[in-house]
């Protein structure tokens, strides 16, 4: 079996870790506190500039709910275009109504707006009502993908669905299970999922190197961390997926 594993990353220095591991894709994110936001257009130019595997950049303008107002859904399909401009492979975006269904209108227009790129659904599919008739109206709209945890806050605690979604998608659009994957149980979501496309953020902190701590903030880890991925982790996992 071919598996491909996406890693989530924060920073450009995890873009090359993510790249040297052997990983397939980068979701590109900034604000890791609010689930990950559209990271600016420099560090996606300079992303896109630093590695050469997929980089899918999350599209999405602020955290909270999926349910966007006229002007924030101009600014998602501004920065669709402009990770089209900067040569991306895809792009991360999810949108729905307030009844709990996929906002069919406007994500037609993400996905036309986004040709030839790819679009992923992300984990907004796991807020909806009826995650079955949804993988259908995302295959009908052009959707490459579904990132999705089984509509649980954990992968392992959606299987079943997952397993579901992947039979009932029938190989027309790609179903990838995210949320805690880890190398402890990645081989077992594969086999009791079918999927063959995993997301992991495998996060971590990396300490600051400044000299100098303002006694002020001394205890204020996020003044003095940042998120980060760590190589060797993320070839410990892909090494249990294949094995």
């Amino acid at each position: 079996m071919s598996y491909k594993l996406e890693v989530i990353a924060f920073t450009i220095e995890s873009c090359e870790f993510i790249q040297q591991s052997g990983a397939h894709r980068i979701e590109l994110c900034d604000n890791a506190m609010e689930g990950g936001t559209t990271p600016s257009y420099g560090m996606i130019k300079a992303a896109r500039e630093k590695v050469s595997i997929d980089l899918f950049p999350i599209i999405r303008p602020r955290g909270g709910d999926f349910l966007y107002s006229e002007d924030e859904f101009k600014i998602i399909l501004q920065d669709v275009k402009l990770c089209k401009e900067l040569g991306c492979n895809g792009v991360v975006t999810g949108l729905l109504n307030a009844d709990g269904g996929i906002d069919i209108k406007r994500t037609a227009q993400i996905v036309e707006a986004a040709h030839p790129m790819q679009v992923t659904f992300h984990r907004a599919f796991d807020r909806c009502k009826d995650p079955l008739e949804a993988v259908e109206q995302l295959v009908q709209l052009g959707c490459s993908r579904i990132l999705t945890s089984g509509q649980q806050p954990l992968a392992v605690q959606g299987a079943d669905l997952i397993a579901q979604l992947v039979k009932a998608a029938d190989k027309k659009i790609i179903i990838m299970p995210g949320s805690g994957v880890r190398k402890d149980n990645i081989k077992m979501l594969a086999d009791t999922t079918g999927a063959v496309e995993f997301h992991t953020s495998l996060r971590s902190y990396a300490k600051s190197k400044m000299k100098y701590d303002h006694p002020a903030f001394a205890a204020s880890e996020e003044s003095y961390t940042h998120p980060a991925v760590i190589k060797e982790e993320i070839e410990a996992l892909l090494n249990a997926l294949n094995n």
